[in-house]
């Protein structure tokens, strides 16, 4: 019997998926096994995150975390993914301008096998000048992890009007400069809830609520593994099953059936 070969998912899908109204699955993954895994559970997008730093690596942050570093796991995590949508992180600094920025997120797709890159931030003449360069952006706005000796802690973005009013235009802003995915990280869900609509692209949360078009977590946390505390955001799926494959897999159906997050799981 000839076997169906699965087509991996591109943007173009996920803006698909948007529009009609079905929530988008995303988790972190960093190597071959996992990507597996996260894989033939169906998850549409796996986000080679700098979070392994702090996952992987033991570091208290992400900006220890270099090119090479996110390279490497990239191209473990394509070598096992059939289709999935790959997006990679671009490190700290690695995109100070939109030349560095091509160089480097060139290098994530070509040696990595990444079909997307994410950064931190409105950074509008970047965003731009990957797009014009056939570089698919994914945006990241709210809590901005590579920011953490600016922000001092981690917490919750947004609360504060004006806060609010800066997030909502940043994210119209990214959307014009040709991203085409944002993740919004740790603001309020009426916040999440407003940019989501009035926004055309998908917008995936992590710890935003239940009205984003998707949702992230980073795959350590909701299988309760490493040494870090747990964000509130996030949820423990393998405590519910038997296996890392059936708390993968509950977590795609959760988050597809809105389920998930819970009340729980967000900031008011």
């Amino acid at each position: 019997m000839k076997q169906t070969l699965l087509k991996p998912l591109s943007v173009n899908d996920l803006i698909t998926m948007k529009r009609r109204g079905e929530k988008i699955s995303c988790l972190t993954a960093y190597d071959a096994s996992f990507s597996s895994l996260i894989d033939q559970a169906g998850i549409d997008i796996m986000l080679v995150g700098d979070s392994l730093g702090m996952t992987i690596q033991g570091h208290e942050t992400t900006l220890p975390v270099t090119l090479d570093d996110v390279i490497y796991h990239t191209r473990c995590v394509t070598q096992s993914r059939k289709r999935a949508l790959v997006i990679a992180d671009l490190p700290f600094m690695t995109y100070t301008n939109p030349q560095l920025a091509a160089d480097n997120a060139a290098k994530l797709m070509q040696t990595g096998g990444a079909q997307m890159i994410k950064l931190e931030g409105p950074k509008l003449d970047v965003i731009n000048f990957l797009v014009q360069h056939g570089i698919p952006v994914c945006a990241h706005l709210g809590l901005l992890p590579q920011f953490i000796n600016q922000l001092g802690h981690y917490a919750v973005q947004g609360k504060e009007p004006e806060v609010a009013e800066k997030i909502i235009a940043d994210a119209l802003q990214v959307q014009a400069a040709g991203a085409s995915l944002l993740v919004l990280e740790c603001i309020p869900s009426s916040l999440a809830k407003t940019i989501s609509q009035q926004l055309t692209i998908p917008v995936i949360g992590i710890g935003a609520g239940i009205d984003c078009d998707g949702q992230v977590l980073v795959l350590y946390d909701m299988l309760n593994i490493g040494t870090n505390k747990k964000p509130r955001f996030t949820k423990n799926f393998l405590a519910e099953t038997h296996s890392i494959s059936e708390a993968i897999s509950a977590y795609h159906r959760a988050v597809k059936e809105q389920l998930f997050p819970e009340l729980e799981h967000i900031f008011l």
